[in-house]
């Protein structure tokens, strides 16, 4: 994850700009040491970027592990960057990570391990973090069926006011299908030293119906599919009115996936708050007629006037373990104006061809699609513009899909699996990140 903001000087002063770029580490089989645990958050830092710096590796600083504290036990995961970008803020340039920290030892199945939110500050431009835990370790969902919280969001409003959303989880293997979460807010009013207790917003239903025999994740087109692990979590935005702040109207914006109208009518929801988040209006449907979204984002243009949603869907009916009919799947990106506080009449910016998941897989496993877990948007005062993950240029491998249907035959992965490099076409796996933009 990215987030471009200011940049500190050596006088303590503010100048230029600073990427931050945010992934998981991990160490080398068999070391020991930092970064420790099975995965660990680290940030990476360019300054004043151009097309051309963001392709030099010496134009980058050294990575840091924000994580390095964490136990030998620790895997964290889902982590998302931000840093405060209003001039008029008190924590203008303050960057925050957001994360869920498995405390399970590798071992997240069944889903009841201890996951608790966590942040991490940094008051130095990346240089050094501190990381806080915001919820009990223990915090569940709602009732005997909660699991804790991640697909964690963060974002900062021009009074310098920090807002962390994220999805509390049900555990499917205790509260049944579709799994219902609730997405929760917490916030920061001196710059991410405390934060709220979580405040409920709303409840949602994961697109989450059915669980692959193989690869043991929530699927959305049909068995060996691909995982919709974030598709109902929270995605926001604030109008903050950056650079300065002087024009803030701090209107937020909140979408997602959601499949309360139940299997093949999931739909792309939007929310809204122009009070801080205590109060809510919506959330109401945003996406095309035929498409079944499994991620969705938004943007909304610093001085609130315009709103963005890219999303990424999925375009027939569940397939069930049929592995041989295609499986269409496209990115579409909407606009609308704000006009009396919310989205007005909604625009269809682009709206993609379609490939088919079948050609796509995680790049470490054949036994099932992947096209990852986000989407992402931002917005200028001009335009916006839209990022999803793309398969138009992507070949189904009929050797891998055969071998795909045996081992849900089997109930598990049968050997020996195909050799790709011989038995698939070139472009199998050729997964693209396309951008769509209104300017």
């Amino acid at each position: 994850m990215t987030a471009t903001r200011p940049s500190p000087s050596v006088l303590g002063q503010w100048n230029g700009s600073r990427v931050y770029y945010a992934n998981l580490a991990a160490n080398f089989p068999g070391k020991t040491g930092i970064p420790r645990g099975f995965e660990a958050v680290a940030v990476s830092r360019l300054d004043n970027p151009t097309p051309a710096s963001v392709l030099q590796k010496s134009s980058w600083k050294p990575p840091v592990i924000v994580t390095e504290q964490q136990s030998n036990t620790a895997f964290t995961d889902k982590e998302q960057v931000w840093a405060d970008n209003a001039a008029l803020s008190p924590f203008f340039g303050r960057a925050y990570i957001c994360f869920a920290e498995f405390r399970s030892n590798g071992h997240h199945n069944p889903g009841t391990a201890i996951a608790p939110l966590t942040v991490s500050v940094s008051a130095d431009g990346g240089g050094t973090w501190r990381t806080s835990q915001i919820q009990p370790a223990d915090a569940g969902g709602h009732g005997q069926g909660g699991f804790g919280s991640s697909g964690c969001t963060i974002r900062t409003d021009s009074h310098g006011v920090a807002y962390l959303f994220a999805e509390m989880f049900e555990n499917p293997n205790l509260s049944g299908l579709p799994t219902h979460g609730a997405h929760v807010m917490f916030k920061s009013f001196d710059g991410g030293a405390h934060w709220t207790k979580a405040k409920t917003l709303f409840r949602t239903t994961d697109p989450c119906s059915f669980i692959d025999p193989l690869s043991f994740r929530c699927v959305m087109d049909g068995y060996t599919g691909a995982r919709t692990d974030l598709a109902a979590a929270p995605s926001v935005d604030i109008a903050n009115g950056a650079p300065t702040g002087a024009d803030a109207t701090n209107l937020i914006v909140d979408v997602w996936a959601d499949a309360t109208a139940g299997l093949n009518h999931e739909d792309a929801k939007l929310a809204w708050s122009s009070d801080g988040g205590a109060i809510w209006q919506g959330p109401s449907s945003v996406s095309l007629a035929g498409d079944r979204p499994m991620y969705a984002a938004p943007a909304i243009s610093p001085s609130g006037d315009r709103v963005y949603v890219v999303y990424e869907a999925v375009t027939a009916p569940w397939a069930g373990d049929d592995v041989a009919t295609p499986r269409p799947y496209h990115g579409v990106f909407l606009s609308a104006p704000i006009t009396g506080g919310g989205p007005g009449t909604w625009e269809t910016v682009y709206n993609g061809p379609t490939g088919d998941l079948r050609s796509s897989f995680p790049g470490h496993r054949f036994r099932e699609e992947r096209i990852g877990d986000y989407v992402y948007a931002a917005a200028s005062r001009d335009y916006g513009v839209g990022l999803w993950i793309d398969v138009r240029n992507a070949a189904v491998c009929p050797a891998i899909q055969g071998w795909r249907a045996q081992s849900l035959a089997a109930g598990h992965i049968v050997t020996p699996a195909p050799w790709p490099l011989a038995d698939c076409p070139a472009t199998w796996g050729n997964m693209d990140v396309w951008a769509a933009t209104s300017g």
